[in-house]
């Protein structure tokens, strides 16, 4: 076989086709049997279809392997070989020092499955010690994707220096706007409540706090229905927004929820080249493809703590989405950091759905109007438990909170959601949230402290939201086994940047915790023990 810059780039698949590439390394004299066992094994752990594998990827020392020639033979599929020094380009999460000094790569499974592909979906497994694989996806590319990180897409991307383990993926605008959300790979319209809808359940998996909304607060809703007779007037509450922040009223707009915010923005901002910092909550991305933005992704990776380096979003970007507690990281990002992101021409849109579970808010830009650009969002949801009210704000320049308040429809925003926007705003409700905060906190702790204990569990560090993201072998697997056991966690594989290897845990009582602690240690002793391995 000849190199891979004597060969053409892979085609993009068309609708239904194979799109999964599987980067294959293996020591000499590996069968076919053992290697093809691997790739099955891996891919069945993953909810994948081997049915669905493109083609078999490694370096070119490994062209005549037996066992993956031998492999690929199995699934019916090529074998595509790329030279080492292509490979060593390409960044992958798990790198090793023994296939760096051997064939100048430092994971020859991740970088082949990469090099060809979009984004990593399964990191690397290892075998009995004589084969590696890992597994990427190809997203359908109609136009060329907008560059993200410095990558350029008119010259193949093995000549461009290193490259992040994911790449951008695209999805062109269309008219009427295409709604073809799973056409970008994750099921971006995939949220927590799904994990938990009609079942009995204890729920890790959404992260509206538990016992809410407080009685003081119904009732405060409930006094309002006697005025549903009449169209909503949001004076009051759009006033008690902008006294709690210190701001004029005519930067707040009040929105059902922090949800129909990333649609007026998607709808009403101007956008060329808009960008989303992932892994995040994934409704931006997918109200920007819903109104037919093309969407550059900015992938933050895992051996970097998921913390963000400005430098990795492009200069050209004009609409930046990023969220700060990030929901599933619960990474907290420096605000000194983000202010770095803002400049003349740039809308910076910042997430801060659960910056009140920060105690004192540290970090947070909500009350700032000299950064440019600056667009922040925030929720009454997660902290009062109004998920079925729907109720959040913008906080913005006033030139931007007319064109989004141009593109809402007449009375967004119920009478009794008013109401409670206004009754969270009062100096109660304030000492109430920072005290909430303090206990997430302590509570937060002692679910690391227990988690700890697990060797299988790398808990993300270090975590400030009101959830935990942690990465576990097989762990589709745990979280059925979890269900069976009475808990609901929120699976990770639907957030782009992260794969089946991830779930992220809601921060609850020590109580409750306690029990999820001993369906974990069930979970995790009954799984039976993996072949091959």
């Amino acid at each position: 076989m000849t190199g891979a810059a004597a060969r053409p780039a892979p085609a993009a698949p068309g609708p239904g086709a194979r799109n999964l590439v599987v980067g294959v390394g293996a020591r000499r004299g590996a069968p076919p049997d053992e290697v093809f066992g691997l790739i099955e094994e891996t891919l069945r752990g993953a909810g994948l279809r081997t049915a669905d594998v493109a083609e078999v990827a490694t370096v070119d020392a490994k062209a005549d392997e037996p066992g993956i020639v031998g492999a690929a033979a199995r699934l019916g599929v090529p074998v595509r070989t790329y030279p080492a020094a292509a490979l060593a380009e390409v960044r992958v999460p798990n790198p090793s020092g023994a296939p760096g000094g051997a064939v100048g790569t430092p994971s020859v499974a991740e970088a082949a499955a990469l090099i060809g592909a979009d984004e990593l979906v399964v990191e690397k497994s290892v075998g009995a010690g004589r084969a590696t694989c890992a597994v990427a996806r190809r997203f359908p590319a109609v136009l060329a994707p907008f560059p993200v990180s410095g990558e350029k897409t008119s010259t193949p991307p093995v000549t461009e220096g290193p490259r992040p383990f994911t790449m951008t993926a695209m999805n062109p605008p269309t008219h009427p706007p295409t709604r073809d959300i799973e056409s970008a790979g994750p099921d971006l319209r995939h949220h927590g409540d799904a994990e938990v809808r009609g079942e009995n359940l204890t729920d890790l998996a959404v992260n509206v706090r538990t016992q809410t909304p407080p009685e003081w607060l119904r009732q405060r809703i409930a006094a309002s229905l006697v005025s549903l007779a009449a169209y909503p007037d949001g004076t009051a509450a759009r006033e008690a927004v902008a006294e709690r922040h210190g701001l004029p009223v005519e930067r707040v707009l009040l929105t059902a929820g922090a949800a129909e915010a990333f649609v007026l923005i998607a709808r009403a901002l101007p956008a060329r080249c808009p960008v989303v910092v992932h892994p995040q909550f994934t409704e931006p991305e997918a109200a920007l493809r819903a109104a037919g933005h093309r969407v550059g992704r900015v992938l933050l990776r895992a051996e970097d703590g998921f913390r963000l380096d400005p430098a990795a979003v492009p200069e050209e970007a004009d609409l930046v989405v990023v969220g700060n507690p990030t929901n599933p990281t619960s990474v907290l990002h420096p605000a000194a950091l983000l202010e770095r992101l803002a400049r003349p021409g740039r809308t910076l849109v910042v997430d801060e759905a659960f910056m009140d579970v920060v105690p004192g808010e540290r970090e947070a830009l909500c009350g700032r109007t000299d950064i440019p650009g600056l667009v922040v969002l925030r929720s009454l949801t997660k902290t009062w438990g109004l998920a079925g009210l729907r109720i959040g704000y913008v906080l913005a320049a006033p030139e931007t909170v007319a064109l989004l308040a141009d593109a809402q429809p007449l009375w967004p925003v119920s009478s009794p959601a008013l109401a409670a926007a206004q009754a969270c705003m009062e100096p109660r409700a304030l000492v109430e949230a920072a005290e909430a905060a303090d206990r997430i906190t302590v509570d937060r702790a002692h679910l690391l402290a227990g988690l700890a204990e697990f060797s299988e569990v790398r808990v993300v560090e270090a975590a400030r939201g009101p959830f935990v993201l942690v990465r576990l072998e097989r762990a589709a697997e745990i979280r059925e086994r979890l269900r069976l056991l009475g808990f609901a966690a929120r699976r990770g594989d639907t957030f782009p940047g992260l794969g089946p290897q991830w779930l992220r845990l809601a921060v609850r009582d020590r109580a409750t915790t306690n029990r999820f602690l001993q369906a974990l240690d069930q979970a995790v002793q009954a799984l039976p023990a993996r072949t091959g391995r």
